[in-house]
């Protein structure tokens, strides 16, 4: 009888320190995945500017003032690569940002890790992977954010509409940012410039949610300025957020 005893109280035990670390997860003011198109029509150029502009802006000194303005002085980031059906990694998972040191150590992972793929445009594979990473983060946050950075419309798998709408229905913000190609291959012109243009698709089937907005990169200046720009937006969005019932 007292082993039985002594097992439930240590199953009890257990339960308990289970829910208290589901409770503890770490506050931040705001959960960011970035997740960057690597599929075929990107070249490396396209690729290395993804890489540095997303490194060199989260070390930036607006971004990090930015950051420490918070009500918690910090944020969490996940970067993730995505391409076709299927095709979707973890290049950096849940990293907190807090100051130079943090950033500065994210950003030499990014230019340290390896390309993942370089297969068709599922920007829809991209939203649902990126929507359960924010799902198992080790951190807590009234506003979770999805970035989008891409050169073409969705070719492969479900419909990005669909997935747009999933994510945005649990409170997730979903934001663009539009590579331009200065140069047209015939077998991808439409993909790449759609009619109306790619900003204008990204605008009517990717982004979604409160304050969700699309920003256009033309070269690699441009596209770092978007990203700088970009997160100090949503950095200052997330201070201003209402929380949303908890995943």
């Amino acid at each position: 009888m007292t082993r039985i005893l002594q097992s439930a109280i240590t199953l009890v035990v257990l339960v308990l320190l289970q829910v208290v670390t589901v409770r503890a997860a770490e506050p931040v003011d705001l959960l960011l995945v970035l997740a960057s198109d690597v599929s075929r029509s990107v070249d490396h150029p396209k690729f290395l500017l993804q890489r540095e502009g997303y490194a060199s802006a989260v070390s930036n000194p607006q971004v990090l003032e930015a950051i420490k303005s918070g009500a918690h002085g910090k944020i969490a980031l996940c970067f993730i690569e995505w391409s076709g059906y299927g095709a979707q990694k973890v290049v950096i998972s849940w990293t907190a940002i807090d100051g130079p040191a943090s950033a500065r150590k994210f950003g030499d992972q990014l230019f340290e890790l390896p390309r993942s793929f370089a297969d068709r445009t599922s920007i829809s594979g991209g939203i649902d992977f990126a929507v359960s990473q924010l799902a198992s983060a080790p951190f807590d946050a009234a506003r979770r954010t999805i970035d989008v950075s891409g050169d073409g419309t969705n070719n492969a798998g479900r419909d990005v509409r669909l997935a747009r709408d999933d994510a945005t229905a649990k409170g997730i913000v979903i934001n663009g940012l539009v590579i331009l190609s200065d140069r047209q291959v015939p077998w991808n012109a439409e993909h790449t410039n759609p009619p109306g243009g790619l900003e204008n698709y990204y605008r009517d089937n990717v982004i979604g949610g409160p304050g969700a907005f699309v920003m256009v990169a033309e070269d690699f200046q441009s596209f770092g300025r978007a990203i700088i720009k970009k997160m100090i937006a949503e950095i200052a969005m997330a201070r201003a957020a209402p929380r949303f019932a908890s995943r």
